[in-house]
């Protein structure tokens, strides 16, 4: 069972890559795609007339054009390319779920394999966390189906993540070791993977947002950045959905850390040691909380919160990868050297 597990992501990381060249496909040649928009766009001389054209467009019309703007001029063969590279996006989509039953299977014959739930250690616990990294995004688009432009960096992420712990962070499957063998292990570090992938998840339309809004601000010279944020959705919509996957998946993160002071005290004797893992667990904390208190702020602005969004997933990054190879406490179950 293990070495079927093994196999089977090293398929599931295929199926996901190939999920990322739909998705690719379809954002660079749709119709609405940034290449072909710009293969679509007349000749046309690029002038500097002022921040006020610069916000509405960056490319100058001609003399004879009206006052109103004028309707995007789009080669049929560029339309009927965009039909198809709209089917792509649509099979990308449908790789994602095909990616995400197998990615289930690693975990379930991984728990076969070792006789516990798949998630003792970091890479069962990346395993683990990346699932409900895809589960999350399959739900946001299958409810926003316009989010589907996003794809290109979930399954980018998703083979980074996934490449990653079968390379560096693969460990045998075996027992688990006696302060692992509680029952909190299903409650405290299922609630922690959870909330681990709907906030790593979160990171996504966060980053992207703060590209997203300094384009429609104008702060972007023509070239290859604007168009690839022209084909993002609207600064707003991002923004949104930021809000949205943090509201949802903070008080997870709240119960996962509760539940590993009670854990602690029955284990150890002691709720709260300040041990390495315990102090970067309540910094994403204290980050995320100031993230939420900031976008409930009215005067701050949502940029400005939104930054205090990515400062948070980089201090969860950091608190997954980083705290396990270089700091030594009580939480050493990695698994890794």
């Amino acid at each position: 069972m293990a070495h079927t597990s093994d196999v089977l992501l090293t398929v599931t990381l295929l199926v996901y890559l190939a999920a990322f060249l739909g998705y690719l496909v379809e954002f660079a040649f749709g119709t609405r795609g940034a290449v072909a928009r710009v293969a679509a766009r007349p000749e046309r001389e690029l002038v500097s007339v002022g921040a006020e054209a610069a916000a509405s467009t960056a490319w100058d019309l001609p003399d004879t054009a009206p006052a109103a703007p004028a309707s995007p001029v789009v080669d049929p063969r560029a339309e009927k390319a965009g039909s198809r590279s709209g089917v792509a996006g649509i099979v990308g989509a449908g790789l994602t779920v095909v990616g995400l039953g197998l990615h289930i299977a690693v975990l379930v014959t991984r728990g076969l394999a070792a006789g516990h739930v798949p998630w003792s250690n970091m890479y069962e616990f990346v395993v683990a966390l990346t699932a409900v990294f895809t589960i999350g995004w399959l739900v946001l688009l299958a409810v926003r189906p316009a989010m589907r432009p996003l794809g290109i960096f979930i399954t980018a992420a998703l083979v980074v993540l996934l490449g990653f712990a079968g390379l560096v962070l693969t460990a045998e499957a075996g027992p688990l070791t006696p302060p692992l063998q509680s029952s909190w292990l299903k409650i405290h570090v299922s609630a922690a993977a959870i909330a681990s992938g709907l906030l790593l998840l979160g990171f996504v339309p966060a980053a992207l947002y703060l590209v997203r809004s300094a384009y429609e601000a104008g702060r972007f010279r023509p070239g290859l950045v604007t168009d690839l944020a022209d084909r993002l959705p609207s600064a707003d919509r991002l923004e949104r959905l930021t809000f949205r996957l943090h509201t949802f998946a903070f008080p997870i993160w709240t119960l996962a850390i509760i539940c590993g002071a009670i854990w602690a005290e029955s284990a150890w004797g002691r709720y709260w040691g300040w041990d390495p893992k315990e102090t970067w667990s309540f910094i994403s904390w204290v980050a995320y909380a100031a993230y939420l208190h900031a976008r409930a702020t009215p005067s701050v602005k949502r940029t400005v919160a939104t930054w205090f969004s990515v400062a948070a997933g980089i201090t969860m990054v950091i608190n997954l990868y980083v705290i396990n190879f270089v700091a030594v406490g009580m939480h050493s179950y990695a698994g890794v050297e």
